[in-house]
């Protein structure tokens, strides 16, 4: 027979998958670490016995003795675990801006839960730090774990996450993209591949209003602070469990890409993730759009947790509705696969040397009102508009035996697939249409008549 022990012999060797729809086709090969496959469903769960055992070895907890730990969710869920199969008992302190289903998670393990404000400094006597380590001084035998601070937390990943991915990659690993919180995950991961390869790029992402891509940047703490609502990443701290000479460079994005993407990577990947996930998959996305790389070159993203944990706010959309996330839900790739009734949807385009008669004579037969003009390479060299088209040849019928060079307009501009719908919106305020490229390669064409029917279709829904 073939069994674990317990559930904490179940922790780590979790899988690499492909991602085929939401990173570019042509481009590098994407493989997402599934760390949602613990028992636990996330990346903490290494952590969490990591850190209970350092602290039984060292003798800072012991038998009958308290856990209390500040935790946006997973932290306490990992340690919860291991605390139930060791018999401790356990206190957790989360902010509110935490999804319900953590909170109740936590309580299903049978640790008590204290809520405390999202929007106060760290050291307000209400933050979830604050509140935790004044719980840890009034509790008799009591550990207080830290994960911020605690090297038991990079280790975990030195020992494990890192030594996994080089396996399952065999050294093959180019570039290893994490989210940022208390530094641990991406860290001891990063310290661990670069030591194999020192040529493995290691690239954080970090959310809008927290404090780590400016700190990685400058080496200073900023003060330009906000809320976000992406959970499980970011920091208003400099946790010391974040070793920052191991990471190349950190990415920002803000929450709309990270949830957005989020729900693109369960509808297109068949993937159920949490918002941290999809704040890895946009920073990479930004990242590959500064640093191009082909289908040579071998990416690892980390997974961090399960979409589950998050149903009442990433996946309802009353609450997406209400934080202003839910408006324009789709990418450009979505909306090119979406174009409804006759509309073309591979790219149709006209050449330099046609002429301007048969380039009308090939818009009228297609239905459409603008065509970009393609070079024999492909490159976008320039636009035909009819009514503008039409009114050359109104005032010199001669133009019909022209060649489209001598009347084309100014290319139209071209945006990546992976775009939202709002920076489309915004290039079709004055431009006829927008290309789409995906993968180095132009990919389609959107006016704003398909931009209408798109709000058309989805008004009131």
């Amino acid at each position: 027979m073939r069994y674990a022990q317990s559930v904490l012999d179940l922790i780590g060797d979790t899988p690499l998958v492909k991602l085929n729809r939401v990173v570019p086709q042509d481009g590098p090969l994407v493989l997402a670490k599934l760390e949602m496959r613990n028992p636990g469903g996330s990346v903490k769960d290494r952590i969490g016995i990591a850190m209970l055992e350092a602290a039984e070895k060292e003798g800072t907890l012991r038998p009958g003795g308290t856990i209390v730990e500040g935790t946006s969710g997973n932290t306490g869920v990992g340690l919860a675990i291991a605390a139930a199969i060791r018999g401790y008992k356990a206190i957790f302190t989360m902010p509110d801006k935490m999804s319900a289903e953590k909170i109740r998670l936590l309580r299903a393990y049978g640790a008590e839960v204290v809520v405390t404000p999202t929007a106060v400094p760290p050291e307000h006597p209400m933050s979830y730090y604050s509140v935790a380590r004044r719980i840890q001084r009034e509790t008799p035998n009591c550990f207080y774990p830290n994960q911020y601070e605690n090297q038991a937390n990079p280790l975990a990943h030195y020992r494990t996450t890192g030594p996994e991915i080089w396996q399952q990659t065999e050294g093959r690993i180019d570039v290893l993209v994490a989210g940022v919180g208390t530094g641990g995950t991406i860290s001891g991961a990063a310290k661990f591949l670069k030591e194999k390869n020192p040529r493995v790029r290691v690239v954080g992402v970090d959310p809008e209003g927290s404090i780590l891509a400016e700190y990685k940047r400058t080496g200073k703490v900023g003060t330009t602070l906000k809320t976000y609502k992406v959970e499980g990443i970011g920091e208003d701290i400099v946790p010391k469990s974040l070793w920052p000479e191991h990471i190349d460079e950190i990415v920002t994005v803000n929450d709309r890409e990270s949830l957005q993407m989020a729900r693109r990577i369960a509808r297109e990947e068949g993937i159920l993730a949490g918002g941290s996930t999809g704040s890895a998959v946009a920073g990479l996305l930004k990242w590959l759009r500064a640093n191009p790389k082909g289908p040579e070159t071998t990416i690892v993203v980390l997974f961090p947790d399960t979409g589950e944990r998050y149903l009442s706010k990433i996946y309802d959309d009353n609450w997406m509705r209400e934080n202003r996330l839910l408006e324009d839900d789709v990418s450009l790739e979505a909306l090119l696969r979406a174009k409804a009734g006759d509309a073309p949807r591979e790219l149709l385009s006209i050449r330099p040397e046609d002429t301007v008669a048969s380039a009308i004579e090939t818009m009228n037969h297609k239905g459409v009102s603008q065509i970009p003009v393609l070079d024999d390479r492909g490159r976008n060299v320039g636009s035909l508009v009819d009514h503008r088209l039409l009114n050359k040849i109104l005032e010199n019928r001669m133009v019909l035996d022209y060649p489209v060079a001598k009347h084309m307009d100014p290319p139209f501009p071209e945006i990546d697939a992976d775009a939202g719908l709002p920076a489309a919106t915004e290039l079709l305020k004055t431009h006829a249409a927008v290309l789409v490229r995906r993968g180095g390669k132009l990919a389609g064409i959107l006016t704003k008549f398909d931009l209408a029917e798109f709000l058309l279709g989805t008004h009131g829904k």
